[in-house]
Formats: structure tokens, C-alpha cells, sequence
């Protein structure tokens, strides 16, 4: 019994210790899941009005190691052809610290 034991705990640290370093982060609220993490946060910019508009402008990382894309506020405003911004929101996503994603909304007219 005692083996089993340990050796579930020994399974469990290892499991934790060798995920990898993908993270993302954006907007003003924060979370992360060991696993999984999937959830919107709000931007600095806004006063909940919505737009005519929407787009979305993201970066990703693939083990912390290898990280690309262009999240910014600006990239989002061309992507959608917005030149007046009324409210920015963050989608942020992460799986067992593989992979991770970041995603700036934009809606404006």
C-alpha cells in the first residue's frame, strides 16, 4: 500500500514538473490552470459600449520556447478596419503548458 502510494505521488510531481512553459496572459485579470486555462478578461480600454466592429488580433507560444503573433490593440483595429475603439477584451487560452494563446478584441467603428 505503501508503494502504491508513493508511487502515485512520484506519477503526480512528475506529471507537474515536466508540462511545459507556454503561458498566456492578457488583459486585467489573471488565472492559471496546471492543465487547462480558458477565459476572457477585460481590457483597460472601454466603457462597455459595443461597437459596430469586432475583430481580433492573437499570439501563441508552443512550450515557452517558440512564441508568435501580434496581440496588439493596433493589430486588431486594422484587422478589422476599426478607427474608433469603444471596448477592448482578452481571450487567453493554455493547454498543459504545451501550447498557449492570446487574443486581443477590439470593437469599435
Amino acid at each position: 500500500m505503501k508503494n502504491a502510494i508513493v508511487s502515485i505521488l512520484a506519477i503526480v510531481t512528475l506529471g507537474f514538473s515536466v508540462g511545459g512553459c507556454a503561458m498566456a496572459s492578457g488583459g486585467n485579470a489573471g488565472v492559471m490552470g496546471q492543465l487547462y486555462s480558458s477565459y476572457k478578461a477585460p481590457g483597460a480600454i472601454g466603457n462597455g459600449a459595443v461597437g459596430a466592429k469586432s475583430a481580433k488580433a492573437c499570439a501563441s507560444s508552443i512550450l515557452g520556447v517558440y512564441a508568435s503573433g501580434d496581440a496588439s490593440v493596433s493589430a486588431a483595429q486594422k484587422e478589422g478596419g476599426i478607427a474608433q475603439v469603444t471596448h477592448v477584451d482578452h481571450d487567453n487560452f493554455s493547454i498543459l503548458g504545451i501550447y498557449a494563446s492570446t487574443c486581443t478584441i477590439v470593437e469599435g467603428n
